[in-house]
């Protein structure tokens, strides 16, 4: 379709526009026929507590995002946030400290997502199948350290990252920002996010170019586990106790978010990864929230 506008031609391309905001077109139409059907849909209260569900998809999502832009993908997320959390649950119970417990969680994920990086570049297994046996690894390991029973007891100080408010704003959602915002920084404003874009493009030109591949996809792979920890810090948090089985199809929330791609202009896919995360996330929780406000039975999810 062309129009002229002083004096200028400009064609619109309906099919290029459905690409790049297709995603976000089915959220808005979405939005709309949910506010029609409940009342209570757009209420300030409902919205934060749709952000809030969904930030710990989100957080996973953007560690994803890492992942698949150097043509990698991670399965192992579910279950490393799974073995992290058990692990964090069983220190606060020995009453360790809350700052070290917290740190300690976050040092497993990262430990997991190393060794996955490690086995992708000095092994050369194909990513899928690196992690996909650490899912299995990891989902074992957590199981076998509790016996398949939960943690509870958790400590109210540490509940406060699920729990807690700054001023009028969920911990999670500060967190899911903060997340966010560091994110999109390191990939558009640092030598780290050019050389990612660039192993993600050609692997092979870019160590030609002197990026080294190798470290860089293992230091991704282990920021994907660390932001699988943090996740199940929050979830944890939220839910008082620890579970071996908490964290169970994260990794398909998580590629799918990332995968479905709002923008197609790839100097944005840095945005777009992350808020496809955000968007995507909200979208699963949507619908159970509209269910619930109404009444209706919705499966157990945290």
């Amino acid at each position: 379709m062309e129009l002229t506008l002083f004096d200028r031609r400009i064609t619109i391309d309906f099919r290029e526009i459905l690409q790049r905001f297709g995603l976000l077109l089915v959220f808005f139409l979405l939005c709309a026929v949910l506010a029609v059907l409940s009342d209570r849909f757009l209420t300030i209260s409902n919205l934060v507590n749709v952000l809030r569900q969904s930030a710990i998809n989100g957080i996973i999502a953007i560690g994803m995002t890492y992942v698949i832009l150097t043509g990698g993908i991670d399965l192992s997320v579910g279950s490393v946030l799974a073995l992290s959390t058990v692990i964090t649950a069983s220190l606060l119970q020995s009453d360790v400290p809350v700052p070290l417990a917290f740190v300690a969680g976050l040092a497993v994920g990262g430990v997991l997502g190393l060794v996955n990086g490690v086995i992708i570049t000095k092994l050369h297994i194909p990513p899928f199948i690196t992690t996909l046996g650490m899912l299995v690894i990891a989902r074992g390991l957590a199981l076998t350290y509790t016996q398949g029973r939960s943690i509870t007891g958790l400590p109210q100080v540490f509940r406060f990252i699920g729990t807690g408010f700054i001023g009028p704003i969920p911990m999670p959602i500060i967190l899911l920002a903060a997340t966010f915002l560091i994110a999109v920084l390191i990939l558009n404003r640092t030598r780290i996010g050019q050389y990612i874009y660039a192993i993600g493009n050609n692997p092979v030109a870019a160590r030609f170019a002197g990026i080294p591949v190798d470290r860089y996809v293992t230091l991704v792979y282990a920021l994907s586990g660390v932001l699988a920890a943090l996740a199940g810090m929050i979830l944890i948090g939220r839910l008082g106790s620890a579970q071996p089985t908490a964290g169970e199809a994260y990794e398909f929330d998580a590629i799918a978010a990332v995968v479905a791609d709002p923008l197609s202009d790839r100097r944005a896919e840095h945005l777009s990864g992350a808020r496809a995360a955000r968007v995507s996330a909200g979208l699963h929780r949507l619908a159970g929230t509209v269910r619930a406000g109404a009444g209706a039975p919705r499966p157990v999810r945290p």
